[in-house]
């Protein structure tokens, strides 16, 4: 049985709650922890719930979000104030800052709107992967709550941390439990798998995570997609091909299992050579 979203682990860490002028409050737990705190992915998918809120109208859904990661909270509440910079005919653009006490750890900007009769055409092409049904599950004791949040099937490029000759990494992947794929999980998605370029590296030639500069998502399809339940796989795949002077950038897309393409993404990452002097 399907749980209703309230009930789910994502919704309930996820929610927020109105403060007033444009204000909100929610709270940063330890389900969604990796390295030295929350998951970028997530923090991103609980500024949207915050800014989709102040935006208050269905017809106008995400269509980009670009969220900057300041420093990472700390175990406890935090508060979004959220603006609309403007609300045109079609697109609002809303801003949004997460705080804890007197600290700054988020900047976002989204842009909502409603759809429109346009040029219509796919030119991306889905990536082949073997259906996840035949894929056994890689997934091995990390220490991080995060993982434990998803199921995994590892179907595209090298295993992490096998020194892999490109940064490409995917497969399929779906949240633990099952819930509707609306904006907020497919923002989620967009930072959840291990990044790319861990993929071309070996054990010992990173030191710490790969943490979050920025993440931009667009979607690309209304949500959630039609032929989408509650409790499918996805597809997704992350390609990194530049990494100099500390920093790295990822693309990715997020698939359904008929080819429709759901989400692209985008980020730039600090990344840290081991024994490169501090």
């Amino acid at each position: 049985m399907t749980p209703n979203p309230s009930d789910t682990v994502f919704d309930r860490d996820t929610d927020v709650t109105p403060l007033g002028d444009g204000r909100y409050s929610g709270r940063i737990g330890r389900s969604w922890w990796i390295v030295r705190g929350p998951n970028g992915g997530f923090l991103a998918a609980m500024m949207l719930r915050a800014m989709t809120r102040t935006v208050d109208d269905d017809a106008r859904a995400p269509r980009s979000l670009t969220v900057h990661f300041l420093r990472p909270p700390q175990e406890g509440p935090v508060e979004i104030e959220t603006r609309v910079e403007r609300r045109g005919r079609t697109l609002s653009t809303v801003t949004a800052r997460m705080h804890q006490g007197e600290k700054l750890l988020l900047l976002a900007v989204g842009a909502f709107a409603t759809a429109r009769e346009s040029l219509s055409f796919q030119h991306a092409v889905m990536p082949e992967a073997p259906p996840p049904e035949s894929l056994a599950d890689p997934r091995q004791p990390s220490g991080m709550p995060f993982r434990e949040r998803f199921e995994e099937r590892w179907a595209i490029g090298d295993l992490p941390w096998s020194g892999g000759p490109k940064a490409e990494s995917g497969g399929w992947i779906r949240l633990s439990e099952p819930r509707a794929l609306d904006a907020p999980v497919v923002t989620l998605l967009a930072d959840a798998w291990p990044p790319a370029v861990f993929s071309a590296t070996e054990m010992g030639a990173l030191m710490g995570g790969v943490p979050t500069v920025d993440l931009t998502v667009h979607f690309r399809t209304p949500l959630p997609p039609e032929s989408v339940a509650p409790g499918d796989w996805v597809l997704v795949v992350f390609r990194s091909r530049e990494a100099r002077d500390g920093f790295v950038e990822e693309d990715g897309e997020i698939w359904s299992r008929d080819g429709v393409l759901i989400a692209q993404s985008r980020q730039l990452a600090v990344v840290h050579q081991a024994d490169a002097p501090r």
